[in-house]
């Protein structure tokens, strides 16, 4: 059983190029509160942190640690983006509340949001697709809405594929997805296909795919998780 707690820290000033290695020197004691013995894990990335831990009493006693080395060097956690979940086979049992030094209280959610990356509770570690599929629609339906009738399909896939497929792809290869998901991700493109050119037929949107040279979602993150591995 894991808990994850998510909080930003105020944004600081951004702009140069090293300003994210800057910052992670400035937060590199806040890293060192990981032990790895006790299973109590802290990720650090740009103005993110991200607790794992066992326990709720760990969880509590991680985040007055991580508290209390902000505030040696300045800096406040920004509650409203602060939140608990809790991933594994007691995923729905009730957990006790949890507060912060100054005695507000953290939301314990079903769904978190990690950098582009939707983390949902379950009895194992699992990702939510429905963000990305509904963004990468909405841009689809951008391109369509200003192209549909006066380019090509060649130009317009080309388009999509630029501007467009980033957005259903965005970090999928780092996440645990299962078969399910991944033919989601393939039938969010093959709807792409259909409206197109304007068939219900998935024999067409194949030989569309086949002639365009179109590679399914579900292929290029499996491909770029073997790149990773």
């Amino acid at each position: 059983m894991v808990r994850y707690l998510q909080c930003e820290l105020w944004r600081y000033r951004q702009g140069s190029v090293l300003s994210p290695f800057l910052f992670n020197i400035y937060l590199d004691d806040v890293g060192k509160l990981n032990d790895c013995v006790n299973r109590k894990f802290i990720i650090v990335y740009a103005d993110g942190i991200l607790l794992i831990v066992q326990f709720v009493s760990e969880l509590r006693s991680l985040l007055r640690a991580c508290e209390k080395e902000l505030i040696t060097i300045d800096t406040k956690i920004n509650v409203k983006k602060l939140c608990c979940m809790r991933v594994g086979p007691r995923c729905n049992a009730i957990c006790a509340n949890l507060q912060t030094s100054d005695g507000r209280y953290l939301p314990w959610v079903s769904e978190m949001r990690y950098f582009g990356i939707f983390v949902v509770k379950a009895r194992s570690f699992r990702c939510s697709l429905s963000h990305s599929k509904r963004s990468f629609f909405g841009a689809v339906n951008g391109v369509f809405g200003k192209l549909l009738n006066l380019a090509s399909e060649l130009v317009i896939l080309e388009l999509v594929k630029s501007k467009c497929f980033p957005i259903l792809l965005y970090g999928l290869e780092c996440c645990n997805l299962r078969s399910a998901d991944l033919h989601s991700s393939d039938f969010t493109y093959n709807r792409l296909f259909m409206k197109l050119f304007r068939t219900k037929s998935i024999n067409v949107v194949k030989d569309s795919q086949y002639y365009f040279g179109a590679v399914l979602p579900s292929f290029l993150v499996l491909r770029k998780a073997d790149k990773l591995a």
